[in-house]
């Protein structure tokens, strides 16, 4: 483990995150509590730290973010067929309220057409950009808690 570098762990937790399409995103409440949303992480599964979330700007998400745009990011994995645990992620970062229809068109899958029915051009979308700066994982066998280059 301790001869891995934060690329390769990194590069870990992206082959992980294949399987894994909702993660729980967390912010800061106005009352300095903690408010976790499941979020879909569309299957964008070339992780480098970035993660995208398309959401309504008038949401209480939304506005947690503007009032402190540090996050959360927790994913767990499916557990093996031999009882083994699944992979369990934790992200640490900052998050970026996105306006820009064209930066919609790089992330979006038709997934999100159950939830946005006018597509991009969906009145009141917002999309999220969560930069990722630490992360922390554990799988069973391995573990690691390193910053994101």
């Amino acid at each position: 483990m301790a001869d891995k570098t934060p690329k390769q762990h990194l590069s870990h937790i992206a082959e992980a995150m294949k399987d894994i399409d909702f993660v729980m995103l967390n912010t800061h409440t106005k009352d300095g509590q903690i408010g976790a949303r499941p979020m879909s992480n569309n299957r964008q599964v070339d992780y480098d730290g970035d993660s995208y979330y398309f959401t309504w700007e008038d949401c209480l998400m939304v506005d947690d973010i503007k009032r402190n745009p540090k996050v959360g990011l927790s994913l767990q994995g499916a557990g093996g067929k031999d009882g083994a645990p699944g992979i369990f992620i934790s992200l640490e970062g900052k998050a970026e309220i996105v306006r820009d229809k064209k930066q919609y068109e790089e992330h979006w899958t038709e997934d999100l057409d159950r939830w946005f029915e006018d597509g991009i051009d969906t009145d009141g979308m917002v999309m999220l950009h969560v930069h990722a700066t630490r992360a922390a994982y554990w799988d069973g066998e391995e573990e690691a808690d390193f910053d994101i280059e």
